[in-house]
């Protein structure tokens, strides 16, 4: 039952693995048994100790993304009309399409606040 990815153990293997621990096996009779390593085996029962769960509470982690959805659709609209532009062409273009929205809602938000 050796179902491994980049060395670790999946999803239901993790589960064998916690069940076997609480019904009383040892890590090595355990590790022996499914046919993985001892190692693999303790990360699974610490991860479980640790958080109450087979995987670890690091499932969100990374940095954030830079571009809302938003931005980024404009960024493949403004490539995708001219896509042998430059990189400085492609900022300046953006940033000359931000400026028009910025003004725009400015212009809503003052004629909101002072009707004619």
């Amino acid at each position: 039952m050796k179902e491994m990815r980049n060395g670790t153990l999946l999803g239901f293997s993790k589960r064998i693995v916690v069940g076997a621990h609480l019904a009383g096996a040892s890590v090595t009779k355990t590790a022996t048994s499914l046919g993985v390593s001892r190692v693999a085996v303790s990360k699974v029962m610490a991860t479980y100790t640790n958080h109450g769960r087979t995987s670890s509470a690091k499932s969100n982690s990374g940095q954030k993304a830079k571009l809302s959805k938003r931005d980024h659709h404009t960024l493949k609209r403004t490539v995708s009309i001219n896509h042998r532009s430059t990189a400085a062409k492609v900022t300046a273009e953006i940033l000359k399409i931000i400026s028009k929205k910025k003004k725009n809602s400015l212009t809503r938000a003052s004629q909101i606040q002072h009707p004619q």
